[in-house]
């Protein structure tokens, strides 16, 4: 692979925030930021566009805000909502307006696990201990 050198100029706030994440990961601040990058920026286009758009702006986010998007969930109205068309669509079948409601809280559901996945994937990058995460699944 060839190295591209980059020269950035960036404003001393976010400096010193990369500077902060990069010495509680360890690493240097061009690792860190090299790390955000990465994530922020896919190699393939392997999500639908709603899902790439729910997940590219949590590389930017401190890590106050990756733990509540970590541990966020579904809303409960919209979980009761998916289990009964579910358990409709199996006994008798859905109306087109009921299949286009579960199409959008299956997408709603989509979303929240793959933010929370994301979050917990970047928490652990940048150094933090996510097993507390798998207990609140």
């Amino acid at each position: 692979m060839t190295i591209q050198a980059v020269t950035l100029h960036l404003p001393s706030s976010l400096y010193e925030r990369l500077k902060r994440r990069a010495e509680q990961a360890d690493r240097t601040v061009e690792a860190e930021l090299l790390d955000v990058v990465t994530t922020a920026v896919p190699t393939e286009d392997l999500l639908p566009a709603y899902l790439e758009e729910a997940v590219a702006p949590l590389a930017m986010l401190d890590d106050a805000a990756l733990w509540r998007a970590a541990r966020s969930h579904l809303p409960k109205k919209t979980s009761a909502q998916i289990e009964r068309l579910h358990l409709k669509r199996q006994r008798e079948g859905l109306t087109n307006t009921e299949t286009e409601s579960l199409v959008n809280d299956m997408r709603q559901y989509e979303r929240t696990l793959l933010v929370r996945a994301r979050a917990a994937a970047l928490l652990k990058q940048r150094g933090h201990d996510v097993s507390e995460l798998l207990a609140e699944a």
